[in-house]
């Protein structure tokens, strides 16, 4: 493994990208960040009020900020889901890191998302999750390192593949 690498999960809200990334860094023994909870710690306000403060392009200016304020080595960062949209925060997090996408089908992602209007989800008024996916997905596969197919497996099943590809990439 090279030293200094970032592991960077990105994906759909609902995907797991916290759940797997508390529990990689238990296993790696990696500090954790999760961006959503940088952001609200660093606005002081839940995602959701931020969304409807400033628009989705608001919260992505934001997000974008918070993501590359992040200078950090060898840690686990799980991003939000709408970081696809500011290449620039992508880049950031690219040029030390290894982004695995976690892709869950949509099916997954509605069981997972039932709160979906008071998560802080960066999703335009009446656009379904499908839709969501749909105009994300070209932009998670542009930018990951690797793809990990969610469907269908075990949270450590998941585990144990993020880190495998973590330490092939890195």
């Amino acid at each position: 493994m090279a030293e200094g690498k970032n592991l960077v999960l990105i994906g759909m809200p609902g995907a797991g990208k916290s759940t797997v990334g508390a529990l990689v860094s238990k296993a790696l023994n990696m500090p954790f960040i999760d961006t959503d909870i940088l952001i609200q710690n660093r606005e002081n306000r839940c995602l959701q009020e931020l969304i409807k403060d400033f628009g989705i392009d608001g919260f992505i200016r934001i997000e974008e900020s918070a993501v590359r304020s992040i200078n950090v080595e060898n840690h686990v960062i799980a991003t939000g889901g709408s970081v696809i949209y500011s290449e620039s925060a992508v880049s950031h997090l690219k040029e030390n890191g290894v982004l695995i996408f976690l892709n869950a089908r949509v099916y997954q992602l509605e069981r997972r998302l039932k709160n979906s209007q008071t998560r802080g989800i960066a999703i335009r008024p009446g656009q379904s999750l499908s839709s969501l996916y749909n105009e994300r997905l070209p932009l998670y596969k542009k930018y990951a390192d690797v793809e990990i197919d969610c469907s269908h497996k075990h949270i450590g099943t998941i585990v144990s593949e993020v880190a495998e590809n973590f330490f092939k990439l890195s």
